[in-house]
């Protein structure tokens, strides 16, 4: 370690330093600022872990108390100093320029927490945390850093490959002009994942036809493409006129994958393109078979979420011996996932004697019933849905209904979208509350648990 004087440097505070961590070993705390690496001053987050793949760095730091080391370290390739930033990305978030037509963002009430009205259009959110972006934010810096830093996957929401109707889409006339950056990532070899959320009479039949042929031609490089409806809450008005799909459309859509779905299995071995869960309880056929997934690439976007839950659920019980469990719980969730809920708990009954399970399906009357996800209930809907209702000894939600809001300097608190804690809710219910996790396993063992 070096201290070190002269020139005065933006840099990034530090947030946490994780215990047992390099970072700790070197005496970083947090309210520290990272200055430069390797001489290097950080933009952001793409600048800081490509430099951390190096075995030996040199890191400014400036403490808190205003003194400046420059700390020598050697660590394994690609291993990280075990620190976060007061902003994840060490930059400011870019907000979305996009208009889009089935924005759900623009279909909330007033009157909700600031940070659910923020449009995040950021590529670093799509190489950091899975988020799809547009690609119309990108400048010709930005595709050359991600190139070069080799960051992939990118995630991509096509919508069409139409240029024209694109534009029309997404209200911005370069729109259509930035699909060539997808052009640009394919070429240099950057994974990607992309998306298409369908309107009715949009980009739909003809339109999702030419866009699923268009983006084949970017596979393998285009890892997976998703097919996903638009959400429709009950806040439109003034939006553009969009209509939700029928049983019929679905069926449709489905059958149009699957064509793809044959053809990309012969050419590159990989199904390619999915339809997100929805379509199939729309249309009432049966879910596709876990293989027909390709390492479940899209869950964040519904597609196969529900298959790999079932999967994890029927290997979960295959290990569990049969015993009397005297036991009354409850279960809540969306209309989506409830008629399989329902059938798992059903199971979980048969195979435990004593075990009572209350299987509950929330309508959401806060978006609107043609919002069915689980993950957009709020708590006022479970509250008024459930008040008088049996419950038994716990209610068991998924945790996708919830985010961690961080309050004080260290507690966290469990919130629903319409700012609802479980605290809250636990006591208008009197009953006590268990998150589930997004695993089969995780469900068995919260409804069978002793305690």
């Amino acid at each position: 370690m070096k201290k070190e004087e002269g020139k005065k440097y933006t840099g990034h505070k530090i947030k946490k330093v994780l215990p047992s961590s390099i970072a700790m070993e070197v005496g970083i705390e947090a309210g520290d600022w990272i200055l430069t690496v390797n001489g290097k001053e950080i933009q952001d987050i793409f600048d800081y872990q490509y430099y951390m793949e190096e075995e030996y760095v040199e890191v400014l730091v400036r403490k808190s108390f205003g003194e400046e080391w420059l700390l020598e370290i050697d660590k394994e390739e690609d291993e990280d100093l075990g620190i976060t930033f007061e902003s994840g990305l060490m930059d400011e978030y870019r907000s979305c320029k996009n208009k889009c037509i089935f924005c759900f963002i623009d279909q909330m009430p007033k009157g909700m927490r600031e940070t659910l009205y923020f449009k995040d259009d950021d590529t670093r959110l799509s190489f950091l945390q899975g988020n799809y972006v547009t690609l119309t934010n990108l400048s010709d810096e930005d595709i050359e850093r991600i190139i070069r830093y080799r960051l992939s996957p990118m995630n991509i929401s096509f919508q069409t490959t139409n240029p024209k109707l694109r534009c029309q889409m997404l209200n911005n006339r370069f729109a259509g002009e930035a699909l060539n950056k997808a052009n640009q990532l394919y070429k240099a070899g950057i994974s990607m994942n992309g998306q298409i959320v369908l309107c009715k009479g949009v980009n739909d039949k003809k339109e999702l036809h030419r866009s699923i042929d268009d983006l084949t031609k970017y596979a393998p490089v285009l890892q997976s493409l998703s097919v996903v409806p638009v959400g429709l809450s009950k806040y439109r008005e003034g939006l553009y006129p969009l209509s939700p799909f029928s049983k019929k459309d679905a069926k449709e859509v489905i059958a149009l994958v699957e064509k793809y779905q044959k053809e990309m299995m012969k050419k590159w071995g990989i199904h390619f393109v999915h339809c997100s869960d929805e379509w199939y309880i729309l249309a009432e056929k049966e879910l596709p078979l876990e293989e027909q997934y390709d390492g479940y690439l899209q869950l964040e976007n519904g597609v196969g979420m529900l298959r790999l839950f079932l999967t994890e659920f029927e290997e979960a019980l295959s290990l569990v011996k049969e015993q009397k469990i005297e036991k009354e719980v409850s279960l809540a969730t969306g209309r989506l996932a409830y008629p399989f809920i329902k059938k798992m708990a059903e199971r979980l009954m048969d195979k435990f004697q004593g075990l009572k399970i209350h299987s509950y399906e929330i309508k959401n009357e806060f978006f609107g019933e043609n919002i069915t996800v689980s993950g957009l209930i709020t708590g006022q809907d479970l509250e008024r849905q459930l008040l008088g209702k049996p419950l038994g000894q716990r209610l068991l939600i998924p945790e996708n209904m919830l985010r961690c809001e961080e309050y004080g300097e260290v507690e966290e608190k469990k919130v629903f979208l319409d700012d609802k804690t479980v605290g809250e809710l636990e006591k208008a219910l009197q009953v006590k509350i268990d998150i589930v996790k997004s695993s089969g396993q995780d469900f068995i063992d919260k409804i069978t648990k002793k305690a």
